[in-house]
């Protein structure tokens, strides 16, 4: 009885895993994930779209098929993933998709809606190098256009219609990989993106023609039936490194999980000219790839990239030191500086020892891979600054292995932009002109006492941006200067605040061109000290009282400057004043002085009629009978000179 009914449990478990589709979902979903895991892109988006046409949906589902394409640089179709995601779940969004969907709206040059969610992914993502590189780089657009049209370029006629990339110097010829397959009647095809594995292929390049030779596959003892790409050769053409799939003596080494990793390997040529059987580098290893070799110029040190642990994110670049007996040394990551959560990968030392290397974690790009430099030994805060090197090097798509000899000005990357013959293309290009040093502002002054021009030590000096962020506070010290780095083509405010002293701001505007904008501040007390015989005008630093032609009323601008007089009085009502009304050598003498007096007493009686008593205050013109200058009558002075002459005085009289 139990055997029977066991066996009826058994029946009625498969009838419902067979008829139950939520069932056979899951199993399809499971699979996928499985495919994900391992790297088969492919495979995993054929399972996924499968589940997808089902009518099943979810959030995991819809990342996963995003990323199947977003690491396959097939960004169209993972954007129509990642869109889903966000519309249909959007509580459920991590930052990293935020991001990445970011990423995918720029190599469609949809940048202003990239920037929407690159806020949204700067928000969540506080401590995240890239959201940093965000919030610093909202004028990035700016800064590609500054570098931009420095070279002129081509796709190169060694391109196939299989993907083509990965160039290296070797003397006269050009190294670079590709998967275009020669098996004819046997097709190795690798599942993340289903195409020929990669080999290396040489051809010779004449520079005087601009033509190529035939080209012809590189050494039978460094190409294997598994991946060969990214070579760089020492420059005696005698040593080479370059990445392989984990692939040593017939064996494909794999992972915890089962995944193949890719490994740098190093080759040396005997004196018959034959390549020595490659040996894998000691810091390689099963559980992490290691890629992409880069030489510096006294060829003491290898660059590569690598997701090794303590990696910042997808991968980094790293470097290690090249004993002179062959061995090496620990492996270094480049640090912060270079690398972000994102992916830092193809590094080239150029000779005059310029970093060059692809990134897609730097928000100051046009979106997939772009191309940056750095100085690898910085003298300067310049040199230390990572650079996008512009268009037409760098697209919306990935652009990467970047290369260039110095002296000719030649050189080659490689891209999947829209226009070429294969997946990945190499392009050939000429560099016109070198990078433009990027322009730097400074904003420096001395701060002194508006009256006495004493230096101000001790004063805080705050600059500001247009959106009134703090950039930088400083305290002046006995030299009562400042200096403050900006952005060029911008708005900012310099306050200066001193205790006892009136709280000064200045608009500074910059250029496009390096500069030094000298933007002194003048503080003014609050409290000044005034003797008998003083003139209120020069201690309150009043404007000009000025009438209309032939006239004695009292105008609306004239009134903002008595007001100040008004409220010294005010405040001090002990004080009293004379207000000496004079003109300029114009005119009649007589006239002009019949005019002053008018004048000062108009301006006496406004002063009376704002409550101050008549018997502190008296006024009398004096026409142009006191002037300040040489301008009298007869005289050829210029406008200005004769506007001194035209002027009211508050003489403190007690």
């Amino acid at each position: 009885m139990r055997k029977h009914l066991l066996k009826s449990l058994l029946l009625v478990i498969l009838l419902f895993s067979i008829n139950n589709p939520l069932f056979s979902q899951e199993k399809k979903l499971q699979k996928a994930k499985e495919q994900f895991d391992r790297y088969q892109y492919i495979d995993a988006q054929e399972t996924y779209l499968k589940v997808v046409k089902k009518g099943y949906k979810s959030a995991e589902l819809f990342m996963n098929l995003g990323d199947s394409y977003y690491f396959n640089s097939q960004f169209e179709d993972a954007l129509k993933w990642y869109k889903e995601l966000v519309n249909s779940y959007p509580d459920q969004v991590k930052p990293e998709y935020y991001f990445r969907y970011a990423q995918a709206l720029k190599t469609k040059e949809r940048y202003e809606e990239s920037n929407t969610y690159m806020q949204k992914f700067a928000d969540l993502s506080e401590n995240d190098q890239r959201a940093e590189l965000f919030k610093k780089g909202e004028d990035y657009i700016k800064q590609i256009d500054f570098q931009s049209g420095r070279f002129e370029i081509k796709n190169a006629p060694i391109n196939s219609v299989f993907s083509d990339f990965g160039t290296a110097f070797y003397a006269k010829n050009v190294v670079f990989s590709s998967s275009r397959d020669t098996l004819m009647l046997k097709k190795t095809i690798h599942q993340w993106n289903d195409e020929a594995f990669l080999n290396l292929f040489e051809v010779e390049y004449d520079s005087v023609n601009d033509s190529y030779s035939k080209i012809k596959r590189f050494s039978g003892v460094i190409n294997s039936k598994f991946h060969e790409s990214t070579p760089v050769f020492t420059k005696d053409g005698k040593t080479i490194y370059f990445t392989r799939n984990n692939f040593d003596k017939g064996k494909l080494g794999r992972d915890e999980k089962g995944t193949n990793k890719l490994k740098i390997y190093r080759s040396k040529k005997n004196d018959e000219g034959r390549w020595s059987e490659p040996e894998s580098l000691p810091f390689n290893s099963d559980q992490y790839s290691v890629a992409h070799p880069a030489l510096s110029n006294d060829e003491k040190i290898l660059y590569f990239s690598s997701d090794m642990p303590g990696s910042k994110g997808l991968s980094d670049l790293y470097e290690v030191a090249i004993m002179n007996d062959g061995t090496f040394g620990e492996p270094k990551n480049m640090g912060e500086v270079i690398n972000t959560e994102g992916k830092e990968t193809f590094p080239f030392i150029s000779a005059d020892d310029q970093l060059y290397f692809s990134s897609n974690g730097r928000h100051i790009g046009l979106g997939g891979l772009d191309v940056y430099v750095t100085n690898l030994d910085p003298k300067t805060q310049e040199e230390k600054e990572i650079i996008n090197i512009g268009k037409p090097i760098n697209s919306s798509k990935d652009d990467f292995a970047f290369i260039v000899d110095t002296a000719s000005k030649i050189g080659y990357f490689s891209s999947n932009r829209d226009g070429g013959k294969g997946g990945d293309d190499i392009y050939s290009f000429v560099q016109l002109e070198d990078l433009k040093k990027p322009c730097e502002i400074t904003i420096s002054g001395l701060i002194t006492d508006k009256d006495t021009n004493a230096l101000l030590p001790d004063t805080k000096v705050s600059v500001y941006n247009s959106n009134n962020d703090l950039i930088q506070s400083v305290v002046v010290g006995e030299e009562a200067t400042y200096t403050q780095l900006v952005k060029c083509k911008s708005k900012y405010f310099v306050r200066a605040e001193k205790e006892g002293y009136t709280t000064l701001e200045k608009l500074v505007n910059t250029l496009d061109k390096t500069e030094t904008l000298d933007t002194p501040l003048a503080l003014e007390k609050k409290i000044k000290s005034a003797d008998v015989g003083d003139d209120l005008a020069k201690i309150l630093s009043l404007q000009p009282i000025y009438f209309d032609f032939n006239g004695a009323q009292i105008r609306l601008d004239a009134k903002v400057e008595l007001a100040k007089v008004i409220e010294v009085m005010n405040q001090y009502t002990t004080m009293k004043i004379e207000v000496r009304s004079h003109t300029d050598s114009h005119g009649d003498d007589a006239y002009n002085l019949d005019l002053s007096e008018r004048r000062a007493k108009s301006t006496v009686q406004y002063i009376i009629d704002n409550g101050i008593s008549a018997d502190r205050i008296t006024g009398k013109g004096l026409g142009e009978t006191q002037p300040v200058n040489d301008c009298g009558n007869d005289t050829n002075c210029d406008k200005q000179e004769y506007q001194l002459n035209r002027r009211s005085e508050f003489i403190i009289m007690k």
